[in-house]
């Protein structure tokens, strides 16, 4: 079996009548860096969040590499939320710590190699981070998972310019080849030369599917300004 995700007419309702996720169907396959992409509103974080277990379906499924989203699942998920979790007064060498006990595919050396070169010393505390540090640090420590699925919500969208193709770069040489990659964001143009293929929602719905190079060839397009194009207002 060639696909990772298989999500089956899934549906998504807070209050029971109106559809954040109508009869949502697709299937990621193996070793593909995907872009999840779509405008406020559309359901893309919803539909991340029930990837990881933090919501629950209002109907329909969601397997990864043949499991239910459950305790089995969450194994083979590496998930980078769209907003900075790590607080505290702890310091980064307690971190790696943590998630060494907590992770058993994290990888203390790849984390050393990205903390080395993002000059991020274990000695550091968090409250002493910048906002835009603390999400490198955040990235850092999905990415030294050995996962099957990884899961980025707007990576790039806390840092400067300079640091997206540094952060672009450490997604693509430390995730697992036969793995998948996930990535939602706004900045189409910034992350559209790492894709593989992409999904646009739209109010709740999957409008398109395909891989980057059939919107370059079929609509002699970047990914970015087909995906204005789709959705101009």
């Amino acid at each position: 079996m060639n696909e990772l995700v298989e999500i089956t007419n899934v549906s998504k309702s807070y209050d029971g009548r109106n559809n954040v996720l109508t009869d949502v169907s697709l299937k990621l396959p193996k070793g593909k860096i995907v872009g999840l992409l779509g405008p406020n509103g559309s359901g893309k974080t919803t539909l991340i969040k029930m990837m990881n277990g933090l919501l629950q379906p209002s109907g329909g499924s969601i397997h990864i590499a043949g499991c239910p989203v459950g305790v089995e699942s969450k194994a083979r998920v590496a998930y980078l939320p769209d907003r900075t979790y790590l607080s505290g007064n702890r310091t980064v060498s307690e971190i790696i710590e943590f998630f060494c006990d907590f992770y058993q595919d994290f990888s203390r050396e790849k984390a050393a190699a990205m903390l080395s070169s993002l000059d991020i010393p274990y000695s550091q505390r968090l409250k002493s981070m910048s906002k835009g540090t603390k999400e490198k640090m955040q990235l850092v420590l999905v990415m030294s998972r050995n996962a099957d699925l990884y899961i980025l919500d707007e990576p790039i969208a806390g840092v400067d310019p300079a640091a997206r193709d540094y952060i672009l770069r450490t997604i693509l040489s430390n995730y697992n080849p036969e793995s998948t990659v996930l990535i939602s964001t706004h900045l189409i143009g910034d992350i559209e030369k790492v894709l593989d293929e992409v999904v646009f929602l739209r109010r709740g719905q999957i409008v398109l599917y395909t891989s980057v190079d059939n919107v370059r060839e079929q609509h002699g397009k970047s990914v970015d300004d087909y995906f204005r194009e789709v959705f101009a207002c």
